[in-house]
């Protein structure tokens, strides 16, 4: 069903789980036919029935397109006539193709807008289209018009070439007639050509060759009157819309014509005619198919067609009905697999007739009949045309022709000696072609056969299929066993028959012995299944190796979700079929020589397996005990319903991990069949998972990985429910397994229900249908009992090979047996003395209650003349040729019998052969006498070998003895058992046996011992007995050197594992304490902080370990140590807003986001403003820059030796391992914690002794240390000479250089100016501080080091650049520091009229003003220079901060502070009183002109507030406070002192005081007034006049830009992405439709950027610019190389950073939290803000290099 957005959006009622997948292809909108849909579906629109008032349209209206439309239809069809050449190899060029399609791409157009003219236009076309009287006259090529004659006879060579004949060249191919007698259905040779088959293609060689060696095999020959002569040959047009069609399937779907024809399909007579041209050329389009190189294109357009047809009943069914639909396809689908057929390797490889299809061929490898199977499985799942076809024998008997093309396709040969030398890839083709061509039309076919009116649907095709699988036994010659060391995993004849045997018991009620065949067939069909089961066990031995991981492939996909319930679940169920009505000795003996384990079961401690390595026999005897027990307790067609396979098959896959909703829809084997009852998402499959699971919120990680929405199982699930069979059934890895039992493991332990290593748990089964009671004659035959006590003997004598899991499921299959035991026996003592009970030499019965009991004396074996039995002495009472003296408990009586061959090692087999020939000949007598040699057998006949020798073993134990004396060894202890019913006999009397229960093996005997005591008397009293014969203890048993060889190899072993697991629990440990001291990608804040450079006191030099060479020491100037580092640039500062109303993404037109109001922005025009009116070097003196593309440092915090560095890039450039980085820019992964990084930072070598005196504070006055500075900075600082260090930090200036692009540090008019580099080289520094500042949360308040503390290296970087910046001395004269601290001479000031004056010091930006001063002086810095410096810049920044303030404030405002302060101008403290200041600022800007522009400009500023003196303090104090706070980070660096923690009210008064410009005795002072800090260099008023008249003199001439120099904003938030929708379709729907500003085109892949909001082309070559796409160039422009990317059609976001890129994950999830990558689940998707605060949080402290591991190069293509 296909639906428009616009009906989609408008319906009124949909599911909640509705999914939409969104198609690019286009169609037509099936909103509005009911056959279709249910009405109640249909939108607001369509469900108004208003078709009676539709007026009609006036008929001359419609008259020119009449007439016109004809002529334009045959013109475009003369075109493609003309425009189709016939190259030579018969595949036309595509270039040809193409152009011819390009020059009509206008018309096609045309008429594609004609179709959305409405209904009126589409009937007019509908009529032109189908009307055959204008088609002939028109394109007969009759009249006198030579280029239309040229045009028919082009159209002819067409039809020719493409092996059609038009039928009035009377070629008709060899057609045979039926004859008279034939009826409808005739079966026959290959011979001749069959009936509506007709003939292979004569033009298509490929078809020939493939028909050549088929030899003898069956063909059908479907005979009809009614039918058109020759399906595949003969086609006939007789309208435009068929000759249309012709020429649109020769072009191979050009999209265009695609939409043209669909988009038609709202007119029901087009439909109509449509339909059954599409059916007229349906052979014509699977042969163009098959020649395409576009196969996968060309099938996804012909199935856009075919879905919109055949989804509509009635219309498929009228085409059945009137053109033979069924036929044709079956037919077609037969004809295109007849070109991939070759000769049958299974069994007999010489004689076999038998022809399958090859998997490799490109048919079956590229999927090309997808298409085809996809319309067959379609049009099946409507009831009318499925009877049709369940009715019809001939079509069945065809149909079972093409399945048996795929029995046995894809044979794998074991390799037995070499490996194999290329491992075909063609098992995913066949898998997929079994599943799709075979089982899913199945599934379509089942689900009509659901009452029991259906039977004789069933009836039918179990009787083909038995048909077709006789002949398939027949043609492989298959007798009784099979080939060894073959398997195919493919058998869709076996499934067809066990699926329709399943559906016929459980929903039919027929009787399932009236469709069974004889004996001798069930034998035969259970072979395969069987030998497939096997295989699966040698595969997982490792058996199969030699064939590469292919086989290992297949055995995977065998049972993966997808195909097990197509595969190995009617394998198994036709085995369970199978078991249940043959004789049970005959189906375990042959289980068991099928595992190649036959020789394992004998008693002897020692054997010879002729067949099987000794290293493979434990698997082996573990898969055939585990195929025993899945055989015996699967349920899944035996009983259950629905709704309890569906809860069972969920909880098998909860139980073994924790599942996502759509992992667990997608895990749980689904009917293929949308119809088939179990849908995904219904009620019940909901209902179901909300009753086993508790859902988890998705969570996230501390390293970064997120997490989904998770189902995981509820504690009532693990206590009663979980069933390790199913998990053992439902797993592909074998490691699931043991999660699900660890999982287990870990609730008992939770819950205190069982504290040791429980074993799985025995559950009770739902009962069996009783059509299947025969299944459980398996557990009651002596053959099982025999196996089950032998295993049972050898694990208590610890024989080799034997494993706790053997145990286990021996256990289990005993306790099935007593579970599922026949009626109690009644009379006890009768049922053992009778004398045909004791027929065999090892039970006397087949009941396992009364075998349990029964003492086995002695056993006769085989064995190896070197075996330890051999030495023994047989006893007295045995005869040599005896078989074992058998005892009665109740009867001492010896009986002994002869029998020839050994006790048990061959009986197995004997006794399988001695049944199959009773079947066969149909006569005991016979096959008492013969047992029929076999010719291809590797078995050894009985004591052929003659190292075997026969020896006599004492046994005298029953299988109840052996499992008391298993519990005492379980246990270790002597006597442990004893029977609970002696204490309470109410035991006996109620038992309350639970359903379920948990427990090892102990508790399993003690179950076991219970339950068989309970089911007999005898069995109680002999448990007694056995109890009451205290057990001498064990003699210590001589050990032979052999066995104590591997005794010491087990101990060597052990100890081997305790040191590993000790080495393992120390590594982790470790790892544990690296973790959490180095790792801090996404650490807790209060972790201690790694110390780089600060250490104890007491040292004398800082020391360093270098993590590559494992050396410490301190960094020197030969042997430099440098941090490792992360440069990068960064524009995260750039999107600082002064609002904090959040900025939302656009998703209408009327929102834009303009970037005015960013900081970058902001920055930008002051510095361009600034640049207009002042000396352009003064100018890049007063500003920072590295808002946008500022270069950011982190380092991990490692150390290592800079040559050592240097040998570590040059082993990394030698590696060839691809890595996610590029060595040759630098790029490597730290050696250590292995994070991301580009460069390393030297460290500057100095003695923390000398750092200590330079914190001491002196006593100097303030004007001293003004002096002292001003000297230290007019010292030329020279480059040090050239040493490692200087040159290290040379290099490491250069990558912080190139680390951003040019445009980020060129900001002078004068390219190259020296100027420029000093501003980049402070602003660096700017840029690490503020960028700390933000990862800090805006302000200081918490104190102490931040994670991005942590990563920070400010001092080692302050180093760096203090070294380079001093090779710059300002010119004494224009160093800001004069001017601070300093009065000029007013003529001074009259320069030179014509220069550019310099920047006036009120409009320098005091922070950057602070970093120039620090970096000009000699480092290390003492703390006096440094609190001297942050003194005066205080006094400048407080003077701004009143200018600006007095700008702000209206004139009444102003006047009155001028006179409220002026009368205090005096008092003692007027130089720290803001009035009096603000006062005296006010008076002195007056006298210029900074005041006088009253008007619109100044309203806008003016704040509409009134002014109290808590607002002024405030404003001021929010001025200063970045100030303060950036100051109070760098001496946190500079001097390793600790940020004090405060509330956020009082951040000023304590980052002054820890700055120490607060006087002591003020700290304590309230109300606190920021103007207390203030410590003038030179009298207050003074100065303030001085930097004032710098401002009057500019403002002279440009008043207005004076004032909003003034005002600068200081108070940015903190950087945000732009806030995202709730529902992820609103993006959706306004982005994937809209155009590119670039290229005004819709894009492919539409893109938009999380920062800024600009809509993008991913990858798309038209927007690219000098070789980089527009994704790449815009991370330039907007992140300098970080971009943020959401991909609409994705919902993905992808990061790029520099010149990699990576999938970052979606931030939009369903409401199961889980995303939908490229919505194909097409879920409603909703924000998970967790997410998106996740991102962001990365983006703002710059960590996506480390969170995200995988990254990829996008070599400028995004």
């Amino acid at each position: 069903m296909s639906l428009c957005a616009e009906c989609f959006t408008r319906a009124t009622t949909r599911d909640t789980t509705s999914t939409c997948s969104r198609s690019q292809a286009g169609g037509a909108c099936d909103c509005g036919d009911s056959n279709v849909m249910r009405e109640s579906g249909f939108c607001r629109r369509h469900q108004i029935k208003s078709s009676s008032n539709i007026p009609c349209v006036p008929k001359d209206l419609l008259m020119m397109s009449e007439f016109v439309l004809p002529r334009f239809i045959f013109c475009l069809i003369q075109y493609l006539r003309e425009g189709y050449n016939e190259p030579a190899a018969d595949v036309p060029s595509e270039k040809d193709l193409s152009k011819v399609l390009q020059l009509l791409e206008p018309q096609i157009s045309f008429l594609e807008d004609l179709t959305k003219m409405g209904g009126a236009m589409r009937s007019v076309l509908t009529q032109v289209l189908t009307n055959q009287q204008n088609y002939k006259d028109l394109t007969s090529g009759l009249g006198e018009n030579t280029c239309a004659k040229k045009s028919h006879e082009k159209y002819l060579i067409a039809l020719k070439s493409s092996g059609l004949t038009y039928p009035e060249d009377k070629l008709v191919y060899g057609i045979q007639e039926p004859s008279a007698g034939t009826s409808t259905l005739a079966v026959q040779g290959f011979a001749g050509a069959t009936g509506t088959l007709g003939q292979l293609d004569s033009s298509d060689e490929e078809d020939q060759d493939g028909s050549q060696g088929l030899g003898k095999r069956k063909r059908v020959k479907l005979s009809s009157s009614t039918k058109d002569q020759s399906i595949m040959d003969v086609l006939k047009h007789k309208s435009f819309l068929e000759e249309l069609l012709f020429w649109t399937i020769k072009y191979e779907f050009p999209q265009k014509m695609v939409t043209f024809l669909l988009n038609m399909l709202p007119d029901q007579e087009y439909k109509v005619a449509f339909t059954k041209t599409f059916v007229q050329h349906y052979a014509f389009i699977m042969k163009t198919l098959k020649k395409s190189h576009e196969s996968d294109t060309m099938s996804n357009r012909i199935v856009h067609i075919s879905v919109q047809l055949f989804s509509n009943e009635e219309l498929a069914r009228q085409v059945t009905e009137e053109c033979q639909l069924l036929d044709i396809m079956v037919t077609v689908l037969l004809y295109m697999m007849e070109s991939c057929l070759i000769k049958s390797e299974l069994q007999d490889e010489e004689n076999s007739l038998h022809v399958v299809v090859n998997c490799g061929e490109a048919l079956l490898k590229n999927n090309t009949y997808w298409p085809l199977v996809s319309d067959f499985i379609n049009i099946l799942s409507h009831q009318s045309v499925a009877k049709k076809f369940l009715e019809d024998h001939g079509l069945l008997v065809t149909w079972m022709n093409f399945v048996s093309f795929f029995q046995g396709m894809n044979l794998n040969k074991r390799e037995l000696n070499e490996h194999v030398e290329f491992e075909s890839q063609t098992y995913y083709a066949a898998f997929a072609a079994e599943l799709e061509a075979c089982a899913q039309p199945m599934w379509g076919l089942l689900s009509h056969c659901k009452v029991r009116e259906t039977q004789e649907y069933t009836r039918n095709v179990v009787r083909y299929c038995l048909e077709a699988l006789q002949d398939w036994f027949d043609a492989i010659n298959f007798v009784d066993e099979p080939a060894p060391n073959q398997v195919t995993f493919h058998l869709p004849l076996h499934r067809y028959y066990a699926m329709f045997l399943s559906k016929a018991v459980k929903c039919q009620e027929l009787d399932l012995d009236s469709v069974l065949p004889d004996q001798e067939m069930l034998m035969k069909l259970m072979i395969h299944p069987l030998q497939i089961q096997a295989s699966l066990a040698e595969i997982h031995s490792n058996m199969w190796v030699r064939n590469g991981l292919q086989i290992k492939g297949q055995a995977m996909t065998y049972v993966q979700s997808h195909f097990c319930n197509s595969m190995i679940d009617p394998d198994i169920y036709l085995l369970q079929v199978c078991a249940s009505r043959l004789d049970p000795d005959y189906f375990i003996s042959s289980v068991f020589e099928r595992f190649k384990v036959v020789d394992l079961l004998t008693m002897a401690s020692q054997h010879q397996n002729t067949v099987l390595d000794a290293e493979h026999e434990r698997s082996m005897l573990e898969g055939a005990l585990t195929f025993l027990v899945i055989l015996l307790s699967l349920r899944l067609h035996l009983g259950m319903s629905d709704d309890e396979i569906l809860r069972a098959e969920m909880v098998a896959q909860l139980c073994m991990n924790d599942r996502t909703h759509s992992s667990l829809l997608d895990l749980i084997p689904e009917n293929p069949n949308p119809k088939s009852g179990i849908i995904p998402g219904s009620y019940s499959f909901e209902s179901v998972l909300s009753a086993v699971a508790d859902f988890k919120a998705p969570v996230f990680e501390p390293g970064g990985s997120m997490q989904q929405g998770m189902y995981t199982p509820k504690a009532e699930v693990w206590d009663q429910e979980f069933d390790p069979v199913m998990v053992i059934l439902r797993t592909v890895y074998r490691r699931d397994v043991q999660s699900a039992m660890d999982r287990y493991t870990a609730f008992l332990k939770q819950n205190g229900k069982f504290p040791g290593n429980p074993w799985p748990p025995y559950k009770k089964r739902t009962p069996l249908h009783p059509s299947y009671k025969g299944l459980m004659r398996l557990l009651h035959c002596k053959t099982l009992h025999i196996v089950l006590f032998t295993l049972l003997y050898k694990i208590l004598m610890d024989h080799q090979n034997l494993s706790e899991h053997v145990l286990c499921m021996v256990l289990y299959l005993i306790e099935l047996g007593l579970e599922n035991s026949a009626d109690e026996e009644s009379d006890e003592e009768a049922s053992v003395c009778g004398p045909e009970r004791c027929h065999d030499s090892w039970f006397p019965g087949s009941n396992l209650v009364a075998n349990m009991r029964h003492f086995i004396n002695y056993v006769r074996v085989r064995v190896p003349e070197t075996a330890p039995e051999v030495k023994r002495d047989s006893p007295a009472s045995t005869s040599s040729d005896s078989l074992g003296s058998l005892q009665s408990s109740r009867r001492p009586k010896v009986l002994q019998r002869e029998n020839s061959g050994t006790a048990q090692v061959f009986s197995l087999v004997a006794e399988r052969r001695k049944k199959f020939q009773e079947i066969i000949n149909r006569s005991s007598n016979e096959a008492n006498q013969v047992v029929r040699p076999k010719t291809s057998s590797k078995w050894s006949a009985p004591g052929s070998a003659p190292q075997l020798t026969t020896a006599i073993l004492e046994i005298k134990e029953s299988i109840l003895s052996l499992l008391i004396k298993l519990h005492h060894k379980l246990s270790g202890k002597q006597n442990s058992y004893y029977p609970p019913w002696l204490d309470d006999i109410e035991i006996l009397i109620q038992p309350e046996i639970p359903k379920y229960s948990h427990g090892d093996g102990i508790t399993a005997v003690e179950r076991i011992l219970l339950k068989a005591a309970l089911q007999s008397r005898m069995n109680k009293r002999i448990i007694e007995e056995i109890c009451r014969k205290v057990t001498p203890p064990v003699p210590p048993r001589k050990v032979t050197a052999a066995e104590k060889k591997t005794l010491d190899k087990e101990e060597r072993r052990q100890k081997a594992r305790e040191r590993q697991q000790k080495l393992l629990a120390e590594f982790a440990s470790r790892q544990k304490s690296f973790m959490e001291t180095a790792m801090d990608v996404d650490s807790p804040e209060n972790d201690i902080p790694m110390e780089i450079t600060t250490a104890e006191p007491q040292v004398s030099e800082a020391v360093y370990d270098c993590v590559i060479c494992g050396q410490s020491g301190p960094s020197s100037e030969d042997r430099p140590t440098g941090l490792v580092v992360l440069l990068q640039a960064s524009s995260v500062l750039g999107q600082c807003r002064d609002n904090t109303e959040p900025k939302k993404l656009p998703i209408t037109e009327e929102e834009q986001i303009y970037p005015w109001d960013t900081c970058a922005a902001v920055h930008d025009v002051r510095l361009s403003l600034l640049q207009r009116y002042f000396k352009d070097s003064s100018c890049l003196l007063a500003v920072s820059i590295g808002w946008e593309g500022g270069v950011y440092v982190q380092t991990c915090g490692h150390t290592l030796h800079i040559d050592c560095h240097k040998s570590y890039m040059e082993s990394l450039r030698n590696d060839q391992v691809l890595q996610g980085f590029s060595v040759d820019k630098g790029e490597f992964t730290c050696p250590l914690c292995r994070q991301f990084a580009n460069s390393v930072l030297p460290c500057y070598p100095g003695s923390n002794m000398e750092n200590n005196l330079w914190h001491r504070p002196s006593n100097k006055s303030l004007q001293d240390l003004i002096k002292e500075v001003e000297e230290l900075q007019g010292r030329p600082g020279a480059f040090p000479s050239e040493t490692n260090l200087s040159k290290e930090m040379e290099s490491v200036m250069k990558d912080i250089k190139n680390t951003t692009q040019k445009k980020y540090r060129d900001y002078s008019k004068t390219p190259g100016s020296p100027d420029n580099d000093f501003l980049f080289m402070y602003s660096v520094a700017r840029t690490n501080l503020e960028l700390e500042l933000i990862h800090r949360g805006g302000n200081l308040c918490s104190g102490g080091a931040s994670t991005a503390g942590k990563r920070s290296c400010l001092n080692q970087l302050f180093h760096v650049l203090a070294l380079h910046m001093r090779l710059y001395s300002i010119d004494s004269e224009f160093n800001p520091w004069r001017k601070l601290t300093q009065l000029e001479e007013m003529n001074s000031q009259l320069g030179n009229e014509e220069q550019q004056p310099e920047v006036p010091i009120l409009y320098h930006d005091v922070t950057s003003l602070l970093l120039i001063q620090i970096l000009m002086m000699p480092q290390p810095l003492r703390k006096d220079h440094f609190t001297c410096i942050v003194k005066v810049l205080f006094a400048l920044l407080y003077t701004q901060a009143l200018a600006a303030l007095s700008v702000k404030c209206n004139e009444e405002d102003r006047s009155a502070w001028k006179h409220t302060g002026a009368l205090k101008k005096n008092t003692c403290d007027a130089e720290k009183s803001y009035k009096v200041l603000l006062s005296f600022v006010i008076s002195e800007l007056s006298k210029g002109k900074l005041y006088h522009e009253e008007g619109a400009q100044e309203c806008a500023m003016v704040s509409p507030i009134a002014w109290s003196s808590e607002s002024m303090e405030k404003y001021l104090q929010d001025f200063c406070l970045p100030f303060l706070r950036i100051t109070s980070l760098l001496q946190h660096h500079l001097f390793g002192e600790d940020l004090p923690s405060c509330q956020e009210e009082e951040e000023f008064s304590v980052l002054s005081s820890c700055l120490g410009l607060l006087p002591t005795f003020y700290q304590t002072e309230h109300p606190f007034i920021s103007a207390s800090c203030l410590d003038w260099p030179v009298p207050a008023f003074d100065i303030i006049a001085q930097w004032c008249s710098e401002i009057n003199s500019f403002t002279e001439r440009h008043a207005e830009q004076g004032k909003a120099l003034l005002i600068q904003e200081s108070r940015w938030k903190l950087p945000h992405l732009l806030q995202l929708p709730e529902n992820y379709n609103t993006i959706f729907q306004y982005y994937h439709r809209k155009t590119c500003s670039v290229c005004t085109k819709v894009p492919k892949d539409p893109a938009v950027c999380l920062v800024c909001g600009t809509f993008v082309c991913l990858k798309g070559l038209c927007c690219k610019q000098q070789s980089y796409c527009e994704c790449v160039l815009h991370s330039q422009n907007c992140g300098a190389g970080t971009g943020i990317f959401l991909l609409v059609n994705a919902s993905v976001i992808i990061i790029i950073r520099g010149h990699r890129f990576c999938l970052w994950g979606s931030v939009y999830l369903d409401a199961h939290g889980e995303e939908d990558r490229d919505l194909r689940r097409g879920k409603p998707l909703y924000i998970c803000k967790e997410r998106y605060k996740v991102l962001e949080q990365q983006w703002i402290s710059h960590t996506f290099d480390h969170i995200n591991k995988r990254w990829g190069p996008h070599y400028n293509g995004l």
